[in-house]
């Protein structure tokens, strides 16, 4: 039978081995040393079963027998009533369980492509909305896409807000921050023999309906407000588009890549 954790009671906010829950901005916890919070039952869960270390986890005195036999042995166990739960976080907080815990060392791209046959890859330039970015990260992981790469302009995607969208499937989604997309992009063509895939609207693109797939590709998405920019348009090998009717000019970013997403992995699997 496993052992249990032995949790740590908190009785005050202020308590000093709470203080990264206290502070929870999210660009001050990232300078600290990669840190972020995970906030959520089921978004936890998925990070204790991840590759990614775990500081601590702080849950509310009504959750703890549900939560305490999942806590792995060796991680802090903060236990508090759900009054002070909320005063710590600074808002009513519903599910009553927080994690913190760290990036640990980013994925190269060269161990994130390496030996593949296949493949099929998502690429996010400029999305900056955080929601957004937790959606496409969900997107991604649902369909089982083999990594996503963000632009050097793309929001964090473990900023709180993003993490908590995408339901904590970011702990089981390969990432790849780069620092000079339309260089990696070209590099992926020129390597590792991708095929690179514009979103775009209006004409010169092909009906998403239509497009086919080779082995290995790679899917990009723009901005919400712009949508991508004409550099990146111009180093992909091809344009796909979701024709529009009755005056709709766009879709959001995070359904738009679901449909685009969909229809390329289904002809994977066929």
């Amino acid at each position: 039978m496993p052992v249990l954790q032995n949790p740590i009671h908190i009785a005050s906010a202020g308590d000093p081995r709470i203080a990264p829950y206290l502070n929870l901005k999210d660009r001050e916890l990232a300078r600290e040393g990669a840190r972020f919070i995970a906030e959520g039952e089921q978004v936890v869960r998925r990070l204790i079963g991840s590759t990614y270390p775990v500081e601590s986890i702080l849950v509310a005195d009504h959750k703890l027998e549900r939560f305490l036999p999942v806590v792995p042995d060796g991680i802090a166990l903060f236990v508090a009533p759900a009054a002070i739960v909320n005063k710590i976080i600074g808002f009513q907080f519903h599910s009553g369980v927080l994690a913190v815990g760290n990036r640990g060392t980013p994925q190269s791209l060269d161990e994130l492509l390496a030996g593949r046959q296949t493949l099929t890859l998502a690429i996010a330039e400029d999305i900056n909305n955080s929601e957004n970015l937790g959606s496409l990260v969900r997107l991604c992981a649902g369909f089982g896409l083999d990594g996503l790469i963000l632009g050097e302009r793309c929001a964090d995607p473990f900023f709180r807000r993003s993490v908590r969208v995408s339901m904590g499937t970011i702990f089981h989604l390969p990432l790849f921050r780069s620092d000079d997309l339309l260089a990696d992009v070209q590099l992926l063509r020129r390597r590792w023999g991708i095929r690179v895939i514009a979103t775009v609207l209006g004409e010169n693109a092909e009906n998403l309906a239509s497009a086919r797939r080779s082995e290995k590709i790679a899917i990009c998405f723009g901005s919400e407000a712009h949508g991508m920019s004409r550099g990146l348009i111009d180093a992909c090998d091809r344009r796909v588009t979701i024709p529009m009717r009755r005056g709709t000019d766009s879709l959001n970013v995070a359904v738009a890549a679901g449909i685009v997403l969909y229809h390329f992995v289904d002809l994977a699997g066929r």
